[in-house]
């Protein structure tokens, strides 16, 4: 298992439970092949550097997992498709194991 770190962007006027659903959504999709889920951040809601679709905040949230390929690539494809995600990035991470 190699160790990841996803950092979201979500539409900063979402209610608690879309937001709790769609980090639910990350988590079962890394748990589903037998990842795990190490440690999450809360950074809440920032200004953006630039708007993305005609929004000027977001509300940003950071996972640090365990996983293989398969849970990077499948969270991939289902967040490219979440309207409630206005950015992501998935980093592999070098410095833990």
């Amino acid at each position: 298992m190699k160790a990841y770190e996803l950092m979201l962007i979500l539409r900063p006027n979402l209610e608690d439970e879309a937001r709790e659903a769609v980090l639910e959504k990350v988590r079962g999709i890394v748990t589903a092949v037998g990842g795990s889920v190490d440690s999450e951040e809360a950074w809440g809601k920032r200004r953006l550097a630039h708007e993305i679709d005609h929004t000027e905040e977001g509300d940003y949230q950071v996972i640090f997992f365990h996983s293989d390929t398969a849970a990077v690539a499948e969270l991939d494809r289902v967040l490219h498709i979440t309207d409630q995600v206005l950015r992501f990035m998935i980093v592999r991470r070098d410095d833990i194991a």
